[in-house]
């Protein structure tokens, strides 16, 4: 598209008031990432001239400690990894809620972690100074920050990721522990990418090891357009990218960068870069795409802003009438095409649906939520030529090894038994005898069990799609011949 054709398109989109997208864009990559509120990860844009409802260094928030007794103020933190994780399930998350005062969140981790140290208990409070995330940060200060998105529920990972996906958890309201029951936890709904399929719009989903996305059934025919990370740069140096792009980072393992505690934040931190500063790198591509990074939910860190009210999806409301948003999260969306600036506009991750819809004919918002929820894209302002200032997003130059740890919690021991569930469904006997021969492995420390569970995946995807580049990996993985 011409500079000339780009312009009509702006002012089209401008002049129908959210009836069509502001801008052409041809590409919409979205990276999201895991367990970090709001205010921990960019509270600190407050203090900024920008209208962002961030941290007040002058008047910091509090919540009560119930140990020590007195009030645990906001307060700037450097720390890099948090021994104990903080919950985040819905029970956790209904707690820090605290019936609309967000007042629970310290009281809460005592709470579920008794022996916790006071400096411990500070760090649910904490918040990240400018500057200190080296690449989230550049794409804050040049991108647009909306500082009203939330996750789609109170809840963990992997229901706020099905509605990202989907528009809905189906009514479950907690990942799987450990073994996959696929019959408590069968997602066969249909998803935005049966939307995209369906309507011509070609996609991708990049993942770093186990694509959480695989628990939603529909995925397991669409496998061709599933593509490992590593191809990520490289495909953008030659312009290959489709219409959305999705990608998923590494969950555990050593290349775990998700930014989920104990391990390094800087690690999910230079996943942002390596995703951003290859698009940089090619002009031509990156006129043409949005970036969108966000975060699935708030990992029980505190957020001042009160979730707000909203619909249930569907009618699956036996064990939570899904009638009020999840915690605040980060959302920037960056391109040469946008200022610097801040949207107000309330969004939760059914939004990215009704933005699809918006944009491309033929895609359905799915569900009740995604059907009335806020695009995105209508209250953006765009320029009226592309920038050229946006800078490379440093990387942090002493990033921590990802930690061994003596197994895997919560959302990781649930792709560990999605990983499992996938193996028993290998019709290959050789290649099943082998990945089961090794099931000792998931008695090992974490990571024996993240690189069982990759190798479980890859097998799994590999003999669906032959063709597709893993095969040799798989058979020096598994000893096998042909």
């Amino acid at each position: 598209m011409t500079a000339g054709s780009l312009l009509a398109v702006v002012a089209t989109g401008v002049s129908q008031a959210g009836e069509q997208v502001a801008m052409q864009i041809d590409h919409i990559v979205v990276l999201m990432m895991e367990n970090n509120g709001f205010d921990r990860m960019l509270g600190w844009m407050g203090a900024l001239d920008r209208d962002i409802d961030g941290v007040d260094p002058n008047h910091p928030r509090s919540n009560p400690d119930d140990v020590d007794g007195g009030l645990v103020f906001q307060r700037e933190t450097r720390t890099r990894n948090i021994e104990r994780d903080p919950l985040h399930y819905l029970p956790n998350a209904l707690a820090q809620h605290d019936g609309g005062t967000n007042q629970g969140f310290v009281s809460d981790y005592a709470r579920m972690h008794p022996n916790a140290t006071p400096e411990e208990r500070q760090e649910i409070m904490g918040w990240y100074p400018r500057g200190f995330l080296p690449a989230l940060h550049t794409l804050a200060e040049h991108g647009v920050v909306f500082d009203r998105w939330f996750a789609s529920m109170m809840g963990p990972t992997w229901m706020n990721r099905l509605f990202v996906h989907s528009g809905t958890s189906l009514g479950h309201v907690a990942e799987p522990s450990g073994l996959f029951n696929s019959h408590l936890h069968s997602y066969n709904e249909r998803t935005l990418y049966d939307e995209l399929g369906d309507a011509g719009v070609p996609w991708r989903i990049y993942f770093g090891d186990v694509p959480q996305s695989l628990v939603m059934t529909r995925q397991w025919h669409h496998l061709d357009q599933y593509r490992a990370f590593r191809h990520w740069e490289e495909d953008v140096a030659a312009g290959d990218l489709p219409a959305y792009s999705f990608i998923e980072p590494t969950y555990f393992g050593p290349g775990q960068n998700d930014q989920h505690p104990p391990h390094d934040v800087m690690r999910g931190d230079e996943l942002i870069a390596k995703v951003y500063n290859p698009l940089r790198a090619n002009p031509a591509l990156f006129e043409r795409t949005l970036l969108i990074v966000l975060y699935d939910e708030h990992g029980g860190f505190f957020d001042h802003v009160p979730p707000p009210p909203t619909v249930a999806p569907d009618d699956h409301t036996e064990h939570y009438k899904f009638d009020r948003l999840g915690f605040r999260v980060p959302a920037i969306f960056v391109s040469p095409w946008l200022d610097p600036g801040v949207a107000h506009t309330v969004c939760d991750h059914t939004s990215m649906l009704k933005m699809a819809a918006n944009k491309w004919p033929g895609v359905k918002p799915l569900g009740r939520r995604a059907q009335q929820a806020n695009d995105p894209l209508a209250d953006l302002s765009w320029r009226g030529t592309p920038r050229t200032d946006l800078p490379e997003a440093p990387v942090a130059p002493d990033i921590q090894p990802a930690r061994i740890l003596p197994g895997l919690p919560g959302f990781k021991a649930s792709l560990f038994g999605l990983s499992h569930h996938l193996e028993r469904m290998i019709d290959h006997a050789g290649h099943r005898g082998a990945l089961m021969a090794r099931a000792h492995e998931a008695l090992d420390d974490s990571m024996s069990q993240a690189k069982l569970a990759t190798d479980r995946v890859e097998t799994f995807m590999e003999e669906r799609l032959p063709g597709s580049g893993l095969l040799h990996t798989i058979k020096r993985t598994l000893h096998l011949g042909d």
